[in-house]
Parts: structure tokens; C-alpha cells; sequence
């Protein structure tokens, strides 16, 4: 389940990377170009990731469900929503991109999941030495 979890934070972490380069491509739109094509890749995968997150998260975790869910809950919906805004925009420019990146929700998305990936990593560790 740890493994689950962490591929899917793998997945919200490359969007974000490709997001920062398409943004600093300074493009119109997302239309005619290889990486146009690739920016609702990337979000669509994303957005996929999101989704149950926190109930995988909670599943993983095993030790009931730390309070400090409830925040990646929050700022996993935020997210989501402002994904799903930019995806349901006819043009993605990599102003809009930007804008997306800035924001506080996302960022703070990425700072939930650094740090349960590190507890995640930790329990993982834990485990397979209690195991040997």
C-alpha cells in the first residue's frame, strides 16, 4: 500500500517539475506543441493521483488516522479543484500554468507530501528491520 501511495506522490511531483518548465516557456496556448500536448498529461495524471488520496494515505498508515490527514484532505481538494479548472479551460498558456503553480494550495500539497513520504519511507524502514 506504501508503495501505492508513494507512486502516486511521484506523479504529483513530475507534474509540478513539467509544470514549471512549460510555464517558463511563455506559450499562448497549449495547442500546436509537443509539451501543449503534454500539460494535460501531466495535470490529468495528476489529477488521478488525487483522487482517494487521503483515504489511501489513512489505509497506509495503519495507526488510525492521524490528524495531520485531515490537512492533506484539505489541501488535496483545493488542488484538485484548481486542476481541474485549468483542465477545463479551452487553452492552457503558460501564464495560466504559472498562476496554477503560485498557488498556495498546491504548494502546500507538495509540502504534505514530502513530508508523509518521508514518514511513509521511515515506516517502511522500521518495518523490514523488525522483520530481520
Amino acid at each position: 500500500m506504501a508503495a501505492e501511495i508513494l507512486e502516486r506522490f511521484e506523479v504529483i511531483e513530475e507534474c509540478y517539475e513539467f509544470m514549471l518548465a512549460y510555464a517558463a516557456q511563455g506559450l499562448a496556448s497549449d495547442k500546436g506543441s509537443e509539451s501543449g500536448r503534454q500539460i494535460r498529461e501531466f495535470l490529468n495524471r495528476a489529477v488521478n493521483a488525487l483522487i482517494g488520496l487521503p483515504d489511501h494515505c489513512a489505509e497506509a498508515m495503519r495507526k488510525g488516522r492521524p490528524s495531520f490527514l485531515a490537512v492533506l484532505e484539505r489541501d488535496a481538494s483545493d488542488s484538485l479543484a484548481a486542476m481541474e479548472l485549468v483542465l477545463a479551460q479551452p487553452s492552457i498558456s503558460s501564464q495560466l500554468i504559472d498562476n496554477l503553480n503560485a498557488s498556495v494550495h498546491l504548494r502546500a500539497l507538495l509540502t504534505d507530501i514530502f513530508l508523509l513520504g518521508e514518514v511513509l519511507r521511515a515506516e517502511q524502514v522500521a518495518t523490514q528491520a523488525a522483520g530481520s
